[in-house]
């Protein structure tokens, strides 16, 4: 039977460093992020639930989803946020049951749901271990500054919205460090695999 694990960080943590190197050593990895993009495409039922919700003003030339202007409707406004989300994170969650299954039919011997929010969105029923991605507050702010081109005070709003890494860190199995090399964070990650007996020699 496969290990499900959760992987989860902040925003500029380094997450998608640690989701790129589980793939590369062949594990098999789920994207919430590319689902959540997948389930709103043109046509699906998603979309037309947050077209119905937010109106037609939100949609581009090309029918698809205008994201800058629905991410500033609702990064503000607590409300319009959760009506989105009551969309949109059914149908990431079936989706990505869908391809846990798929995997595991396939014998794989863990499968990763890579996941922002795993802890604010109380995702963890779907894993059996919880890996944090972490870095130090003032790295976090460093990196999404240089990363997005933010300034102090945008940068500090977003990493503001998700929940301190500091107060996720008590909720995770297991922490990668990643305030150092990215040498040193693959060391961590396959240290962390060997003990949950994920892999055996990289």
């Amino acid at each position: 039977m496969a290990l499900v694990i959760g992987l989860t960080g902040g925003i500029a943590s380094g997450k998608s460093t640690v989701s790129k190197m589980l793939i590369d050593f062949g594990l098999a990895v789920i994207d919430a992020d590319k689902i959540a993009h997948q389930v709103v495409e043109v046509g699906t039922p998603a979309y037309k639930e947050i077209v119905n919700a937010f109106g037609e003003e939100i949609i581009l030339t090309d029918q698809k989803i205008n994201r800058p202007m629905l991410g500033s409707i609702i990064f503000n406004n607590k409300e319009k946020r959760n009506i989105l989300n009551n969309i949109v994170h059914p149908a990431v969650r079936k989706e990505m049951l869908d391809q846990m299954d798929q995997h595991v039919k396939h014998g794989s011997k863990a499968v990763i749901l890579d996941i922002p929010l795993l802890f604010e969105s109380q995702l963890t029923y779907m894993v059996e271990k919880t890996v944090l991605v972490y870095v130090n507050k003032d790295i976090q702010l460093t990196r999404l500054k240089a990363r997005n081109g933010l300034t102090v005070e945008e940068a500090e709003a977003r990493i503001a919205s998700q929940l301190p890494l500091d107060q996720k860190i008590a909720l995770a199995d297991a922490i990668i460090d990643n305030n150092g090399s990215i040498q040193e964070t693959k060391e961590q990650l396959l240290d962390l695999l060997h003990e949950w007996k994920v892999i055996d020699v990289i």
